[in-house]
């Protein structure tokens, strides 16, 4: 005779806050909830955007999980040449106007740091998450993360404010049945 496992309970949301080094708000940080044994499953999101307008990619930075395409149309009227030489993803889309024709699948976990090889000041960041449970902060420097069932986790905050080379900063967080704050402080000096 075969035992019924047990049903997964569901977690209350979670609420973070991530602040500079000062206390103030970041914009712009992603949080991420990784179970402290195993993986959770995760799917490919709908395809996702990343343009070129005046100048800037937008949004800056950027949250998705592994083999989500990518899309980056040029609305500029000058060409851009788009690339990332990162671990997480390495590619080049060579001087181009429009809308390349294939997006690019980010296929590994990580930080993609995307670059414009005519224009010096253009970057952005793409990070590629390995679980279903994360958040981009809005401008009060809030994220919210829902479903995750109840137990440890370990709470990943990163931001493009950090020195380069810098590893998220992690912590642990056992995940309970009723609503749940945190907040973490990153050493990022202003807010930009």
């Amino acid at each position: 005779m075969l035992a019924a496992a047990a049903p997964l309970v569901q977690a209350a949301p979670l609420s973070v806050t991530v602040t500079d080094a000062a206390g103030k708000p970041l914009a712009d940080a992603v949080v991420m909830l990784e179970p402290a044994t195993g993986k959770a499953p995760v799917k490919p999101l709908p395809d996702v955007e990343i343009s070129q307008a005046k100048r800037q990619f937008n949004p800056r930075v950027t949250l998705i999980t592994v083999g989500t395409r990518v899309a980056f149309p040029n609305f500029d009227t000058v060409r851009h040449h788009v690339y990332s030489f990162s671990q997480a993803k390495t590619f080049e889309l060579k001087l181009y106007a429009g809308v390349p024709a294939a997006p690019i699948v980010f296929d590994k976990p990580g930080l993609a740091v995307l670059g414009c090889n005519i224009h010096d000041r253009m970057a952005a960041w793409v990070v590629v998450a390995d679980t279903p449970w994360f958040a981009r902060t809005a401008a009060d420097g809030t994220a919210r993360i829902d479903g995750a069932p109840a137990g440890a986790y370990r709470l990943a905050a990163w931001h493009p404010g950090l020195p380069a080379n810098s590893a998220p900063v992690v912590q642990n967080l056992l995940i309970g049945s009723s609503e749940q704050r945190e907040t973490v402080q990153l050493a990022v000096d202003a807010a930009p």
